[in-house]
């Protein structure tokens, strides 16, 4: 018999009155995910870690990595963390149709169930279905109905229970895998258009969509699966673009959270949630939006870090012959440039002004470039070049201001990777401040 999921109990806790909640980690970065696994330890706290259909599927995704490649690998980093396994919980994130949405329904929605087979097997066992987008041969005029939606989520959640039994079988004490639904879902990866209105899902519209994706599991008899759906992705009005953040207000919320106390096993999954302030992600949880995705933000304060210690190699090295300066944001930026198609749609206007974006846009399309072999070159470089040397506390102070004082006061070490981990953290703590009750 195996236990209850701590997703499942953590919905417990929030429907007896407790404002907690768990971030999610949607990145595949090393010193992203190293670094959350270090904070945790310090909690005793759980890890949840997801992947995107379009980062990892079982073609490879961008990343290379099929879901059981991705479980390894996030493994291998708690290995060397010495983080324990069994507070790993790894999520699939937008799963469905997501990466083949100009086929037809029939043959993405076949890749879709091997999809979440795949991820299934591999041992996720948060399942966001995704099911929102339009296919190939779906009507360009006619908005998506939720009863499609729920219908094709309810197809691929069958498919789940499937691997899941297979699982089962092999492991009697496997968590059941536990599921998140909506047809409310914003843009992976963030807005697009940083003008654009947001729009407060409707609580009608929540009612009325939950009632509908549970009709469509009775449909293909998922009784016991709509058991284990937890939460429902909604629009509570936070989104991001370039420049620009979407904060979380909530009076235009007040309404949707309300509509939540109907539904003793839901709550709210919170998709773009990246740069909100501590004290908006903190009124999130409270609000019922017990799940908060964070990727960008993280690799957006990586991308910081990283661009602080390229400052500090430039001023320690500017005159030595001996040292190759790494070059790192000359080297990243121009793999940019010349590789635009992960970029392209995303940043506009001047070509100063896209400069400027491919740097320091909060849609941090840089994260796609770091794998680059170049850019990893230049990474590497860049952290045993400051191997070298004791970094002063002087350039410190200028280029990391935060990570200074906690050395000064003996919190943190003054090495390269450390100070790198810390400037990701930094962002950590401001999600963990908002998930657990009685922070400060």
């Amino acid at each position: 018999m195996s236990s209850k999921h701590p997703l499942k109990l953590l919905v417990e806790r929030q429907k007896n009155g407790r404002a907690c909640g768990m971030y999610s980690i949607c990145s595949a970065n090393e010193y992203v995910i190293t670094a959350a696994m270090e904070r945790a330890m310090a909690g005793n706290d759980y890890v949840l870690i997801e992947a995107t259909a379009n980062q990892v599927n079982q073609f490879g995704g961008y990343t290379g990595m099929k879901p059981a490649d991705f479980r390894d690998f996030v493994y291998s980093l708690a290995l060397k963390a010495g983080f324990p396994y069994d507070k790993i919980l790894l999520g699939g994130d937008h799963l469905g149709p997501l990466t083949w949405q100009a086929e037809t329904a029939e043959t993405a929605l076949e890749k879709s169930r091997e999809l979440i087979r795949q991820y299934v097997l591999a041992g996720f066992t948060k399942i966001h279905i995704d099911t929102s987008m339009k296919m190939a041969d779906d009507s360009l005029n006619i908005p998506m109905s939720t009863a499609i939606i729920a219908d094709r989520g309810a197809m691929l959640v069958r498919e789940a229970e499937l691997a899941f039994a297979q699982v089962h079988r092999n492991n009697p004490e496997a968590l059941e895998p536990v599921y998140v639904v909506g047809s409310e879902v914003p843009i992976p990866g963030g807005s697009r258009d940083s003008g654009e209105c947001i729009h407060v899902t409707e609580a009608t519209d929540f009612e009325s969509m939950v009632e509908t994706f549970k009709q469509a599991f009775h449909q293909y008899q998922l009784e016991s699966a709509w058991a284990n759906v937890i939460a429902v992705v909604v629009q509570p009005g936070v989104e991001y673009g370039d420049e620009r953040i979407h904060e979380y207000e909530r009076p235009a919320a007040r309404r949707l959270s309300r509509s939540l106390q109907k539904y003793p096993g839901l709550v709210f999954e919170g998709h773009s949630t990246d740069y909100q302030t501590a004290h908006a992600l903190k009124e999130m949880v409270e609000d019922g939006i017990a799940i908060l995705k964070v990727g960008p933000a993280l690799t957006f304060a990586l991308r910081e870090g990283l661009f602080a210690l390229s400052h500090m190699e430039a001023e320690l090295f500017r005159f030595s012959a001996e040292v190759e300066q790494s070059r790192f944001i000359e080297v990243l930026d121009s793999c940019m440039a010349y590789h635009p198609e992960n970029w392209l749609h995303h940043y506009h206007g001047r070509p100063g002004e896209i400069r400027y974006a491919r740097k320091f846009s909060f849609s941090d399309r840089c994260r796609y470039y770091l794998p680059a072999v170049e850019v990893q070159t230049a990474l590497e470089r860049l952290m045993k070049n400051l191997q070298l040397v004791d970094i002063p506390l002087t350039l410190l102070s200028q280029f990391m201001p935060v990570q200074y004082k906690k050395v000064r006061d003996g919190l943190l070490q003054r090495d390269a990777e450390s100070l790198l981990k810390d400037r990701i953290i930094n962002c950590i703590d401001e999600y963990l401040y908002a998930v657990k009750p009685g922070s400060s």
